[in-house]
């Protein structure tokens, strides 16, 4: 059963390892325009008709995200500055979650109403499933309650997949129409994006297999 757990888990520390070789590597690759991603993120905006979002320099490393609360694109310091491959390539990822925000997508907005309740699951899932397994024997709902406060967690990491593949398809077509990257550099955007998808597609699995961890163990309890 531990195989649900190591497998993903060496899978997802391989993912990570590779995305942020490839974010180092092409942080070191300049554009040749020289725009930064704070101007990258304007231009994208402006050109989407999005006027009413702010584009703010945040601290940390690969912390870049949108807020659809405030309405806020958030870059971290090498990106909001930067006039990289990766700092071009997450400016516009980052603002492709803003004009899914702006054009009502579905996904998104599915993503948004299960955030609450995901909010709440994460906050005493683990406690709930630890105590469940502690006593199986003598109160089995209370992990059946876990699996299902995990369920809606897991829920959430599936839901996130087409947003985030989305989001990197309108950056990478955007950048490429706007001539915003030579032909020589929008593969290496590509990749880019290609590895920071992977890092969601490999939580999700690892979410997946932990998920089915947790239903062998309750339907095993009295074998």
């Amino acid at each position: 059963m531990l195989l649900y757990i190591i497998v993903p888990m060496l899978l997802s520390l391989y993912v990570s390892w590779r995305f942020k070789s490839k974010a180092k590597k092409y942080s070191e690759i300049g554009l040749a325009n020289r725009l930064s991603g704070a101007e990258i993120a304007k231009m994208m905006l402006n050109d989407n008709g999005i006027y009413d979002v702010q584009i703010l320099s945040t601290e940390g490393s690969l912390s870049d995200h949108y807020n659809p609360e405030n309405k806020t694109v958030n870059l971290s310091h090498d990106v909001y500055y930067g006039t990289s491959i990766i700092a071009a390539a997450v400016s516009a990822h980052e603002c492709g979650h803003a004009v899914q925000h702006a054009k009502s997508y579905a996904w998104l907005q599915f993503r948004s109403s299960v955030v609450p309740v995901v909010s709440i699951a994460s906050k005493y899932v683990q406690w709930i499933l630890l105590g469940g397994i502690l006593t199986i024997n003598i109160f089995p709902a209370l992990l059946l309650v876990g699996i299902v406060l995990f369920a809606v967690i897991t829920l959430f990491s599936i839901i996130t997949l087409p947003v985030e593949f989305d989001a990197s398809n309108r950056a990478l077509v955007w950048l490429e129409t706007k001539n915003i990257v030579r032909p020589d550099e929008y593969p290496l955007a590509k990749d880019a994006l290609k590895w920071a998808a992977s890092t969601y597609v490999v939580a999700a699995i690892a979410s997946v297999a932990t998920l089915l961890y947790y239903l062998q163990i309750y339907l095993g309890r009295r074998d």
